[in-house]
């Protein structure tokens, strides 16, 4: 299909070849259906046809089975009877297997090239929401984020952040009159959650180097686009990072990218899985986000596509901007089971030929109801689709041939080795230093000093002849002449000390930030 992703057909009682027009695949979608219907697939043949047609493809690998993309299927395989069937019943006659370029990734570092962020480029409401900080606690985080700008000192792992915020709780009085309330429980609480985020896997996420957006969004040498795979079974276990993390790539993206307005076809695609984590229990402020993100990533030539179980997953506003829709069977068990199927039939245009909400119930595994944009981004007619099979393996790959693949990545070596340059954590740990040392020579000075006014005062003893007391007077008799000399000299020495001694213990072990460096 000229300009188009062959989607798949029908048969008799389904409708005619649908095809995802790639001039309107930048309008976002998104991909529904119950557990084992077939949204794996649906997704898998999209990245195989926006490669195919020159379109980076990113994605999350939550089950391992997307792997399968980099190696081709085989005749040999268990399904190729059922495959060749389905393909002459929706008039497939192009179907070839085919292996597609790949790029693995992993935060972790174990299932792909190391992909990482730092703390400023998250920046502290994304940061915050994946800490699941009060309203409060993010308040002191812009805080120390607007002191790391304002001394220069770059926040880049979460020693950093650590760091810093030890030096925001020592001194919270002189930040609360600049900034408003900075209290210790609430710095206590963020180091707190700065803990679990460690165990989670944060200090592999967060360092440099960090990951360059133009290594997602490369083309292999003939011309297919590379399709990005993050493993994302073991950063399953930590929902709310893997959330964030997706969230703040397409933040960048969206910041980052200039606007190139409707293209003939997307710069690039980002298929958004188990995108109900990215809405579960979020803030009004981060669902306002995202929807400005979706409405207006598009001009800059980046499609997204959400994939989840129930349309109900996404809110309204951002559900109303996804315009290509693959819906797979909702089952319908239960009252409310049935009103989402209802308002998931009503965001379609009706066909004459059936009931939309009787074939979302009823389309078997690796059928579909689909509806994509046409002529001037209008929505087409819904249709009964039978899903086109996928040219690349059905299933995962083994370690042996993931390791391949990665030894012959373009992007291999730029990240596998973790930089620790100098950042706010080293230049904190400096300061300290410094003002340990000033304070170490100040105990020396005054120790000096003490045995200088000793000295003195013991002298202006033996020059009396009397017997004087620490205090200045003669046990017995009225303080002569030499013994004031000591005494004027002894309070001259001590009111000194005591002044140079005060300033100094003031600053306190860090005070010097704000009072020049």
């Amino acid at each position: 299909m000229d300009n188009r992703i062959f989607i798949g057909g029908g048969g008799e009682g389904y409708g005619t070849k649908q095809g995802l027009s790639l001039k309107y695949a930048n309008r976002h979608g998104l991909i529904a259906g119950a557990t084992g219907t077939g949204k794996t697939v649906t997704l898998q043949i999209l990245a195989e046809g926006f490669s195919s047609a020159g379109v980076p493809v990113f994605l999350s690998d939550v089950k391992g089975d997307l792997s399968g993309l980099a190696e081709a299927g085989s005749p040999d395989g268990k399904l190729h009877e059922a495959f060749m069937k389905r393909n002459e019943t929706i008039g497939f006659d192009d179907f070839t297997y085919d292996a597609f370029p790949v790029t693995f990734w992993d935060i972790f570092g174990e299932q792909g090239h190391p992909v990482r962020t730092t703390l400023a480029e998250m920046g502290p409401l994304l940061l915050s929401r994946l800490m699941d900080l009060s309203d409060a606690q993010e308040g002191i985080m812009n805080i120390a984020f607007r002191v790391a700008d304002e001394e220069g000192m770059p926040l880049l792992d979460l020693k950093d952040l650590q760091s810093l915020l030890v030096w925001v709780g020592d001194n919270r009085a002189e930040l609360s009159l600049r900034y408003g309330n900075v209290s210790p429980q609430s710095v206590g609480a963020i180091q707190r959650q700065l803990l679990v985020l460690e165990n989670q896997g944060g200090n592999s996420l967060f360092g440099e180097p960090a990951l360059d957006l133009m290594d997602i969004m490369r083309s292999d040498p003939d011309g297919r686009g590379r399709i990005n795979i993050l493993a994302s079974d073991r950063l399953m276990n930590s929902p709310r990072l893997y959330a964030t993390f997706l969230l703040w790539l397409l933040s960048e993206l969206f910041e980052t990218l200039p606007e190139v307005g409707d293209p003939e076809k997307p710069r690039l695609v980002f298929f958004f899985d188990e995108a109900h984590l990215l809405f579960d229990d979020a803030p009004k402020a981060l669902v306002d986000k995202v929807e400005q993100v979706a409405r207006l990533i598009r001009s800059k030539g980046v499609g997204v596509y959400f994939i989840t179980q129930n349309p109900d997953d996404v809110p309204e506003d951002i559900l109303g901007q996804l315009g290509n829709r693959f819906q797979h069977a909702l089952r319908a068990f239960t009252a409310r089971d049935r009103k989402a199927l209802t308002r998931a039939a009503e965001t379609y245009r009706p066909n004459p030929r059936f009931d939309t909400a009787d074939a979302i119930r009823d389309v078997g595994t690796g059928e579909a109801v689909t509806s994509m944009l046409e002529a001037k981004g209008a929505p087409g007619i819904v249709e009964r689709t039978l899903i086109r099979p996928p040219s690349s393996r059905l299933g995962p790959i083994g370690d042996q041939t993931r390791r391949a693949v990665i030894a012959a990545s373009p992007v291999m070596g730029k990240y596998d080795t973790l930089m620790d340059r100098d950042s706010a954590y080293e230049m904190l740990a400096r300061r300290a230093d410094d003002a340990a040392r000033e304070a170490a020579e100040a105990e020396a000075a005054e120790a000096e000093a003490q045995s200088a006014a000793e000295s003195e005062f013991n002298a202006a003893r033996r020059y009396s002849g009397k017997r004087v007391s620490r205090s200045g007077s003669s046990a017995r008799e009225p303080v002569g002449f030499g013994a004031s000399i000591g005494q004027a000299l002894g309070n001259a020495v001590m009111k000194e000390l005591k002044g140079t001694t005060g300033r100094r213990i003031v600053r306190g072990i860090l005070g010097g930030l704000f009072k020049g460096r």
